[in-house]
């Protein structure tokens, strides 16, 4: 095969995970415009809808180091392409659901077929893709990701006002169909790396519990006094439990020894930290607009598109930087931008300045596009290729546990006061996160040790 045919090849590879990994974020962003009109149809209160946002955050946090596992085993085609078929049907199910009940199970299956796929094409790429060229491909491929995410407010907007909330569901499969059949032709089989170890069912089980009981709790009310000390006492011990048994288990579901190495500690600490800051502002935002005049729906997700706009065109440009400068500098400097463009959120008043709002989250996005290649790129290098699907899965894991706290916080610090004092205590908490993530980043090593 040329050189030209082989790109090509990879070419079709890359937009294939593209398609893959762009239903995470297009469904995490869509269902933030729709709270407000599945909390009224169910006739439920926000912290029960709310856990349609968490319950698909802490599933997919929890799952992918085991299913990343997996596809080392068995290959991460197989997974990928179960993943995509789960998803649709999972999508299927959402959108007839009945009762509020009802949408979070298939809420939940759809976080189960996203975990499948999302780090088995993260790992892939990192097999595929030459090391000199990974942040560009990571840049355009991250770009797809934060073009689905831009693209879930506004479309999600524009669906309910048309349609209603169930057709953010439907609108999954001109994803999925393209992707399943471009993936049935080219991505390559794999034989996988066999093992003879047991697998860790009972760490992954112990993980989701973790994770599902942290939000729990943390979106649980102040005056259960005792009762919600005593559960973060035993989710305490729980959590000593865990780390032990994964620092023993001959093959882990989260492999502690992967944050000896600096950058990996670093890059992870620096993707959790900055998710909670983006995450926790893209829900804040539809909740404050949505008692101001003159605002609905569709103007929310259009407000929110200027956060991920800039980072759709910035992403392949920071994949390019850290080509030629490393992977620490661009990281560093996008997740200073995101710090200072979330700060600027902190003088909104009363009569919610439109150009302060889009200038805020325009500069936000910048940031946000010019860090996500180094850190993807550095979380996936600094382990063997062998182990790439369980570094993606811990990378996505530490991605998702950032936007579970801020889920979880958000409607504590929201409802404490009137709309803009809520929305205030939401910014100082999440200018904290992101002001943390830029000294994280500087324990990012500029290249790869083992290539």
């Amino acid at each position: 095969m040329s050189d030209k045919e082989e790109q090509g090849g990879t070419g079709w590879i890359l937009v294939t995970i593209a398609l893959t990994t762009m239903l995470a974020p297009l469904n995490s962003t869509m269902i933030g415009v729709a709270l407000p009109q599945i909390t009224r149809d169910f006739d439920v209160d926000l912290a029960q809808s709310g856990w349609l946002v968490i319950a698909y955050l802490v599933v997919m946090a929890s799952l992918q180091p085991v299913t990343g596992k997996l596809g080392d085993r068995w290959g991460h085609r197989r997974l990928i392409l179960a993943g995509l078929v789960y998803f649709a049907l999972a999508s299927l199910g959402a959108a007839t659901a009945t009762s509020l009940t009802g949408l979070l199970f298939f809420r939940i299956q759809q976080a189960i077929a996203g975990a499948l796929a999302l780090p088995n094409g993260m790992a892939l790429m990192r097999r595929v893709v030459p090391a000199q060229e990974r942040g560009r491909r990571f840049g355009l491929v991250g770009s797809a990701i934060v073009l689905a995410a831009a693209a879930g407010p506004p479309l999600g907007g524009i669906l309910i006002e048309v349609v209603d909330w169930r057709a953010i569901f439907y609108i999954n499969l001109l994803f999925i169909v393209p992707a399943v059949l471009l993936g049935l032709r080219v991505l390559p089989r794999e034989t996988g790396q066999k093992s003879t170890r047991s697998f860790d069912l009972p760490g992954a089980a112990m993980l989701l519990l973790l994770l599902a009981g942290s939000a729990g709790l943390l979106t649980s009310k102040a005056d259960t006094g005792w009762l919600s000390a005593g559960g973060w006492c035993v989710l305490g011990a729980l959590a000593l439990l865990f780390l032990r048994r994964e620092w023993q288990h001959p093959d882990p579901v989260l492999q502690p020894r992967f944050f000896r190495h600096r950058t990996f500690a670093a890059v992870n600490a620096a993707i959790a930290l900055s998710n909670l800051a983006m995450y926790t502002t893209f829900l804040a935002i539809p909740l404050l607009l949505e008692n101001q005049p003159g605002w609905n729906s569709a103007k929310a997700g259009l407000a929110l598109a200027t956060l991920w706009a800039p980072t759709v065109v910035c992403a392949p440009l920071g994949g390019h930087l850290v080509d030629r400068w490393g992977r620490r500098w661009p990281t560093t400097l996008g997740l200073a931008l995101l710090t200072l463009g979330l700060g600027a959120l902190l003088g909104l008043g009363d009569d919610i300045a439109l150009t302060t709002l889009v200038g805020s989250l325009s500069l936000a996005g910048i940031g946000l596009g010019l860090s996500h290649a180094g850190m993807q790129t550095a979380a996936v290098e600094a382990v063997s290729e062998q182990e790439a699907g369980v570094a993606a899965g811990i990378f996505s894991t530490s991605r998702y546990i950032g936007s579970i706290i801020g889920a979880s916080v958000l409607p504590i610090l929201f409802i404490a006061g009137s709309d803009i004092d809520g929305f205030f205590r939401v910014s100082i908490m999440v200018v904290g996160a992101a002001a943390l993530s830029v000294l994280a980043s500087l324990g990012i090593q500029h290249w790869p040790r083992n290539e």
